[in-house]
């Protein structure tokens, strides 16, 4: 197990060695630069190119990215120019507040999706069952900008249970923390329990007609207890997948939502910085969220081991 953890780690390597050289070069042929949003639209050619060599932005292309790469590993990410603090910093308070809303949409998705994929799987064919295979066909075609809006509007606006935008961090209490964050959190947990429905769903149909249960029930085993302990078990890999999927996904991709609901996340870090040309800072946040994308792909390998020993990493 440990050798394969390390490998897998290993691994990272040229998986960040290619996504930093792509991610460079696209920031590198952006038009525009970090002096241009500095100085202003008024700026002339001549101070544009000024600052451009004082911050070192005329320098060769590899000059730059090898500089930029090394300073990597010695934990210098760069500096931002627009909120005068190092990139790892500005990842590092940005980041929490996306990783609140992941986690509470998580669960949200959980909640919502893994009874319901139980319930449409064991009664196939029935209403219920094309009821939430409908709903969850709905969840995932339903843009989530508007899905935002509509929880906006409903528990923001017409009852006034929860803000409509903003963000309270945890030093205010988690009472108000949650408070800020249950509706955009619902919101995103709505979209990701429309798949994860349709995994667990049809990775339990796989199971519930096997040899193996038939035999649990021939026992005379209650049925709860063949489908959650047996059929669900052995089910668990592939809802586990898709559990590690959604939960990159919500990392990774919450731009919109924080944006609609004024949350001071990575994804707000993401667009402002693209908007004031802040290269270092969109540079080190693409950088961060791959590598959090394939740690939890590994994460989530490490644990089929203990849903499942015959999927254990490194087991022959």
């Amino acid at each position: 197990m440990l050798s394969y953890i390390a490998k897998r780690i290993l691994s990272l390597i040229p998986v960040m060695f290619v996504v930093s050289c792509v991610v460079f070069l696209v920031v590198y042929l952006i038009p525009g630069g970090p002096a241009t949003a500095l100085l202003g639209m008024e700026a002339t050619p001549e101070q544009i190119e000024a600052l451009n060599t004082e911050l070192g932005f005329n320098r060769p292309f590899l000059v730059q990215y090898a500089d930029w790469f090394t300073g990597i590993f010695r934990g210098d990410w760069g500096e931002s120019y627009f909120l005068h603090q190092s990139v790892l910093e500005a990842i590092a308070e940005y980041f929490t507040p996306t990783l609140s809303l992941a986690i509470l949409a998580q669960l949200f998705a959980l909640l919502l999706s893994v009874p319901l994929g139980i319930l449409a799987a064991y009664r196939r064919g029935t209403v219920l069952d094309v009821a939430s295979v409908s709903i969850s066909l709905l969840g995932a075609a339903l843009p989530g900008f508007m899905l935002s809006m509509f929880l906006m509007l409903f528990f923001g606006v017409y009852h006034q249970w929860f803000p409509v935008a903003g963000y309270a961090s945890l030093a205010e209490g988690i009472g108000e923390h949650l408070k800020y964050l249950f509706v955009p959190a619902l919101s995103l947990g709505i979209v990701q329990a429309a798949y994860i429905t349709r995994m667990t769903r049809s990775s339990l149909l796989e199971t519930l007609y096997k040899n193996y249960i038939r035999t649990a029930r021939s026992k005379g085993l209650k049925e709860a207890r063949v489908v959650l302990r047996y059929a669900l078990k052995n089910a668990a890999p592939a809802i586990l997948t898709a559990v590690g999927q959604s939960f990159g996904s919500l990392i990774t991709g919450t731009i919109v939502t924080e944006t609609l609901f004024n949350i001071p996340g990575i994804g707000m870090l993401t667009m402002g910085s693209i908007d004031r040309r802040d290269v270092f800072v969109i540079q080190g946040v693409v950088l961060f969220v791959t590598f959090l994308y394939v740690l939890v792909n590994l994460i989530v390998d490490i644990l089929y081991g203990f849903v499942d020993p015959r999927l254990q990493p490194g087991r022959k």
